[in-house]
């Protein structure tokens, strides 16, 4: 079902020049001086609450508000209140209950890479978490909401949608529906004369196409403009004669470099390789994701899509799910796609996505903060002894998956700064100081049972 809104498609502009995704590659400025979590909680703060909430108080994207922070930290846990949308269904299956057994992990110390002593609790209050959910072989050891969050309300997901649509490329790919050694033009030839039209499916899928994209937000000519008016982010102006749609806008893109040659991290790859599936499929994104994920992973509520005029689904950013439904699609792919009583994802699909990619060629692209991983279908791979892999999203949206841990973190957030790299010194730590933990219980546990 598609919704729209009256006041709907507008871009949620970033508050710093960050990338729409999930980090920076470079070393950033400080960020600067925001209210703290507790002093922006939306709920504290009585944002959009009455029938109608006080003037000071409404948040809408038709006037900027819903931009700027605080108010991201309830225009982010309600965005289908504010942008057409349509449904990706659960489906008519029970829910895959989740097994719980609480565990006092906001305790748990851990030291950031700033070299800060920090609790897992400060932590999730230091980069403004909208809720958190930790599962340890299956079981919710540990559940927080905060602000606007809540655990039946979908939540933007921003990058993380990429790794849906990896996923799903990796599926067909496996499946013998998509060839990705085929040149990109084979599913989508609109694109022979765009920075796509010499690249392989392969090379759009691990981010290897160098596009002439810039998101440069102090620059008027930035190629972000017109993604967003084509994309219904912004409204256009009287005297815009550019692109209306995500097709139309995708095929302008022109390259500045060799594709294959360097890890090249923007949002309209994903764009164009969600083209490639819709084309290789003959289905629509969202019905594409409740056919083979969604409808099978017990999920506790419909996801849901941001679209643009004509109803495309947004493949690089606009996905939003709840965040126990995100941990039951993580748990699959730790059980290497295996989940709720079925194989859901080919075990093959999982091992190819966490085998990583090149690691020299993620290297170069510079990102401090992740030293040694690599970039594999639309998922960040750590190459830690740990295995763990995932996926990101601006404002400190996280599906992190630890195999020997035997864990899986779900973390949604609404950061006053986009960029991962503010968020990841703290982040990062913090979750594998919660593995660590984890692996000790369960030492303690075991050697108690021998006894």
């Amino acid at each position: 079902m598609l919704r729209t809104k009256s006041g709907a498609a507008r871009l949620l502009i970033m508050l710093t020049p960050a990338l729409l995704h999930c980090g920076l590659a470079l070393a950033q400025s400080p960020p600067p001086s925001f209210p703290d979590a507790k002093q922006s909680d939306p709920q504290v703060n009585g944002v959009m609450q009455g029938f109608p909430p006080p003037p000071d108080k409404i948040v809408r994207f038709s006037d900027g508000s819903a931009s700027k922070f605080p108010a991201t930290r309830w225009s982010f846990n309600h965005l289908r209140d504010l942008m057409p949308s349509t449904d990706v269904s659960r489906g008519e299956r029970p829910v895959a209950m989740l097994p719980r057994e609480e565990r006092d992990l906001g305790s748990v110390k851990f030291t950031t890479m700033d070299g800060a002593p920090m609790t897992f609790e400060e932590a999730l209050q230091k980069t403004y978490a909208d809720g958190i959910v930790v599962l340890h072989k299956g079981t919710i050891v540990y559940e927080r909401y905060f602000g606007a969050g809540a655990p039946t309300r979908p939540h933007t997901a921003f990058s993380l949608t990429k790794s849906f649509v990896g996923t799903l490329a990796t599926m067909l790919i496996v499946e013998g529906k998509l060839d990705a050694t085929a040149p990109v033009t084979r599913y989508v030839p609109e694109l022979q004369n765009s920075a796509y039209g010499d690249a392989t499916v392969r090379q759009a899928l691990d981010m290897l196409v160098n596009a002439k994209y810039s998101e440069n937000y102090a620059d008027p000519n930035a190629e972000i403009w017109n993604y967003s008016r084509a994309g219904g982010w912004i409204p256009a102006r009287p005297d815009y004669t550019g692109p209306r749609t995500y097709y139309d806008f995708l095929v302008t893109l022109q390259k500045q470099g060799e594709p294959g040659q360097t890890f090249a991290y923007n949002t309209v790859t994903a764009e164009v390789l969600a083209w490639i599936v819709k084309r290789a499929t003959g289905q629509r994104l969202s019905d594409l994701m409740s056919e083979k994920i969604w409808s099978k992973i017990g999920a506790e509520k419909d996801a849901y899509f941001v679209v643009d005029s004509i109803g495309t689904e947004s493949g690089g950013g606009g996905l939003a799910t709840t965040l126990r439904d995100l941990a039951r699609f993580g748990e699959t792919m730790r059980n290497k796609g295996q989940y709720n009583g079925r194989q859901i994802i080919a075990a093959q699909v999982v091992e190819d996505i966490t085998k990583g990619g090149d690691k020299e060629i993620f290297a170069k692209a510079g990102y401090k903060t992740l030293p040694g991983w690599s970039y594999r279908a639309f998922w960040w791979v750590t190459n830690n002894d740990h295995g763990a892999y995932t996926a990101r999203g601006i404002y400190g949206q996280a599906l992190y998956i630890d195999p020997k841990a035997e864990m899986v973190i779900a973390r949604y957030a609404s950061l006053p700064v986009a960029a991962n790299a503010f968020n990841d010194p703290i982040s990062l730590p913090a979750y594998a100081a919660v593995a660590d933990e984890l692996m000790r219980s369960d030492a303690r546990t075991d050697k108690r049972d021998a006894k």
